[in-house]
């Protein structure tokens, strides 16, 4: 059965995070329903990834196997018009049938974007952060997470994976304007572990912590020792990367 990748962005603050639960709305309960309406058949996707509730995503994709044969720029039209107005779909291309948006891809790349003033614009979309930080700091211990390490110390506690290991290729905090925005690349991601990231970081930023702390808190595996979790509707899903080899042209 031919598959296909769909690229898909949404503003997480009416969404349990992406995956369906029992008693709360995901974003892939709804884009499963509005596929299985539009084609008249049931369809299941398979998404890259999980985000958070509350967590928006620029880029993430999914994956659906579909027998009934289907015009791309149609379908994504009569989606985009079926969809709520925060969820669009920007893309669908056939991909190789043992191609998965899950284990396919190489490489996530999150964001977190905090406003040093109050912005009635910006609610909802990035944390009001009003202390003084030192973001020098921040970047040296933010230099200290790549490459490959056992990163429990940022996982939640209760999940199903079979390890803790990630590569984290990029890791910086830049100014922009009244903005500051953490970019953080890796492989792969543990639940919580961008968010575990900032909230450690900002107590680096404060004093709270020291950059030694955090390597400490690294190599002792404890997510007692890390910071807070920073809040989710400052966390952006902005980019998952995939092999050239696994689409059809």
């Amino acid at each position: 059965m031919p598959r296909y990748f769909f690229e898909i962005a949404y503003h997480g603050a009416g969404y349990a995070g992406w995956q369906t639960q029992a008693n709360a709305t995901g974003v892939q309960e709804v884009v499963e329903d509005a596929l299985s309406k539009l084609l008249r058949t049931s369809i299941k996707i398979v998404g890259s990834g999980r985000t958070d509730t509350g967590v928006h995503c620029r880029q993430q994709f999914f994956h659906a196997d579909i027998e009934k044969f289907f015009e791309t720029e149609s379908l994504i039209h009569r989606l985009n018009s079926f969809l709520p107005r925060d969820i669009a779909i920007r893309s669908i291309r056939k991909v190789k049938s043992d191609a998965s948006a899950r284990y396919s891809a190489m490489e996530r790349e999150y964001e977190y974007r905090i406003t040093r003033v109050k912005d009635p614009l910006l609610t909802g979309l990035a944390l009001h952060y009003f202390k003084s930080l030192d973001i020098q700091n921040m970047n040296k211990a933010a230099a200290l997470l790549l490459g490959t390490h056992d990163f429990t110390c940022f996982s939640k506690v209760k999940t199903d994976v079979n390890h803790f290991i990630c590569t984290v290729k990029r890791a910086e905090w830049k100014a922009k304007g009244d903005q500051l925005v953490f970019s953080i690349a890796a492989n792969r991601f543990l639940r919580g572990m961008v968010r575990a990231i900032v909230g450690t970081l900002l107590d680096v930023g404060i004093g709270k912590l020291s950059v030694n702390d955090v390597q400490m808190i690294i190599e002792g595996k404890d997510r007692k020792k890390a910071g807070a979790n920073a809040e989710p509707y400052g966390l952006y899903l902005v980019r998952v990367k995939y092999p050239q080899k696994i689409f059809i042209k």
